[in-house]
């Protein structure tokens, strides 16, 4: 069964058809960055526009890549939520209007889900493991039992750790986007040269597995200084290191408490951040752990997972009615809380 999936959420217009859940036949991806650095940020109102002209092309270059023509496409999914209401509305509209004008079948799909399938396109990972999504707008860690059945054991309180990444980017001048970039300044840095605060939220369970950057990137962008260790240089190179050192940490901290409490040793990730250097090996380190990354091509905003996740949902029977809308922001996080309400397609 192969499906058309079309990703828009952020500032990536992609297409991509994937075959059986697993088999990837093309997968196109329109960066917008170059649109996006002068402003060391993604406009949203650049980000819906570009898409709504580069919609066309990509999935026309999609198609051409998987050797196929739409008539050999069993149905056509689309990402409708979190993400820009405006970027989000450009792939959903097209993809529903595809779908009805095909008489093909159509599927929403949770961009959170996508991000959790991923890994999913290139391994046979059985249920349960313990997900990690870490990306510009989220941070959560949960035990994963199935495609679509993700319960929440922890998130963050405030910024997420690709947030807390751009807006350090961002301060001291280093560009967009700050993630690709501290990472690569930071090799040549020392994460010891600076002493930054790791969050506590340790006041009984209410918090165990649960995160905050907020703390950390103030004291990056403001209080530098304080934390400076004696006999080391304040250098762009030396505060990458010392603050992706620490953000890893604290997320690394809570993912393996979760670990040890549920006794799973299964370990997936997903999102943009995902394509950290610094937490691929701190984890790598867990030689007693099945830790497993998406391929870097696979970490970023792509079509590829979200007909991956579509194919499940299409074998199971379920579709979206073609007056499915977007939704710009999902429920807030609770300790426990299931899919229907937060990983759901609608």
């Amino acid at each position: 069964m192969k499906v058309l999936g079309i990703e828009s959420s952020c500032d990536e217009t992609a297409c991509a058809v994937v075959e059986d859940g697993k088999t990837i036949l093309s997968n196109v991806v329109a960066t917008q960055i170059p649109f996006h650095q002068i402003y060391k940020g993604v406009v949203p109102e650049i980000a819906s526009r570009k898409h709504a002209e580069w919609i066309l092309p990509v999935v026309k270059q999609a198609l051409k890549e998987a050797n196929l023509t739409l008539d050999e496409i069993d149905a056509i999914a689309s990402t409708n939520r979190p993400g820009l209401m405006g970027a989000l509305l450009v792939g959903l509209t097209f993809g529903k209007t595809l779908a009805w004008a095909t008489n093909k079948p159509f599927i929403a799909i949770n961009h959170m889900l996508g991000h959790m399938y991923a890994a999913h396109l290139v391994n046979d990972i059985p249920y349960p493991y313990i997900g990690l999504l870490v990306s510009g707008g989220h941070s959560i860690i949960a035990k994963v039992n199935g495609f679509d059945d993700l319960e929440v054991l922890g998130t963050t309180i405030d910024d997420s750790i690709g947030e807390a990444f751009d807006k350090v980017s961002k301060f001291y001048g280093l560009g967009y986007p700050g993630g690709m970039i501290i990472d690569r300044l930071a090799q040549n840095g020392d994460p010891k040269a600076f002493s930054f605060p790791v969050p506590k939220l340790d006041k009984g369970d209410d918090h165990r597995y649960d995160v905050s950057f907020s703390g950390l990137k103030t004291a990056v962008i403001h209080q530098a200084d304080l934390f400076l260790k004696p006999g080391y240089e304040k250098t762009n190179e030396n505060i990458c290191a010392a603050f992706q050192e620490t953000a890893c940490k604290t997320i690394v901290s809570r993912l393996l408490r979760a670990v040890d409490d549920t006794g799973i040793k299964t370990v997936v990730a997903g999102g943009g951040v995902a394509a950290n250097s610094r937490l691929r090996s701190m984890l790598a380190e867990r030689t007693d752990l099945n830790c497993i990354f998406p391929p870097l091509k696979l970490c970023g905003d792509n079509g590829a997972m979200i007909a991956g996740v579509a194919y499940h949902f299409l074998k199971r029977g379920d579709t979206s009615p073609i007056d499915t809308t977007a939704s710009a922001r999902i429920p807030q996080f609770k300790r426990g809380l299931k899919n229907l309400e937060f990983f759901g397609r609608r």
